[in-house]
């Protein structure tokens, strides 16, 4: 019996460009650890149904989650994507390249945290942030968002229930206890209406009110 994803997943055709960063992913050697395709999916209609002009993630990764963010956004749009290391960028730049949407990404390498405060000396706002970094930064990262958002903007966040880990009381740890502060966090910051969706391994959205 396939699962309720399983089941939603086999409903649509396989997308090469995705498919071809899910290869070349594996092919360097790095985690095999993309948002999955139903959240990707979801990703590129926020940012087309929200309008976003300018996004920003928080760990690129090897570029799957990019180009779900990127197709969404219009001609006018741009992706600044964080990501620690320079040779996960370029296999990310490879991908986006080669579905066409590399005019639309700028990388900046480095930790996050000093990315994220760099970004806001320099005045910068965004529409919309994607995060799906290293786990015990999340509440930070929620934080910078807020500050770094324009009024309006959408916060989506991967992997909030860290494969059931944050449910089950007796798990601990350094990222489970940081996951749970960010969904608490974002279930209860008056700045925000969001809401947190159990499919996959969980995926936070959120919208900064006005």
């Amino acid at each position: 019996m396939l699962s309720s994803e399983e089941y939603v997943d086999r409903l649509f055709a396989p997308d090469a460009d995705l498919s071809r960063a899910e290869e070349g992913i594996r092919a360097a050697g790095m985690p095999d650890i993309s948002i999955a395709s139903g959240f990707g999916r979801l990703l590129t209609l926020l940012v087309r149904m929200s309008g976003a002009r300018e996004i920003l993630e928080i760990g690129a990764l090897g570029g799957y989650s990019g180009i779900c963010l990127a197709r969404g956004l219009g001609e006018a749009g741009r992706l600044t994507s964080l990501e620690l290391r320079q040779d996960y960028a370029d296999v990310a730049y490879a991908h986006m390249s080669a579905a066409g949407l590399a005019h639309r990404v700028t990388y900046r390498i480095g930790d996050a945290r000093d990315s994220l405060a760099e970004l806001a000396s320099e005045g910068k706002r965004f529409d919309f942030f994607f995060i799906d970094a290293d786990k015990e930064g999340y509440p930070d990262y929620l934080e910078w968002a807020l500050t770094l958002a324009n009024s309006g903007a959408i916060i989506a966040a991967d992997n909030t229930l860290l494969h059931g880990r944050v449910c089950n009381p007796a798990k601990e740890g350094p990222s489970v206890t940081a996951m749970r502060a960010f969904n608490e966090r974002l279930a209860s910051d008056p700045r925000l209406d969001g809401t947190i969706l159990p499919a996959y391994d969980g995926l936070a959205v959120a919208v900064v009110k006005r």
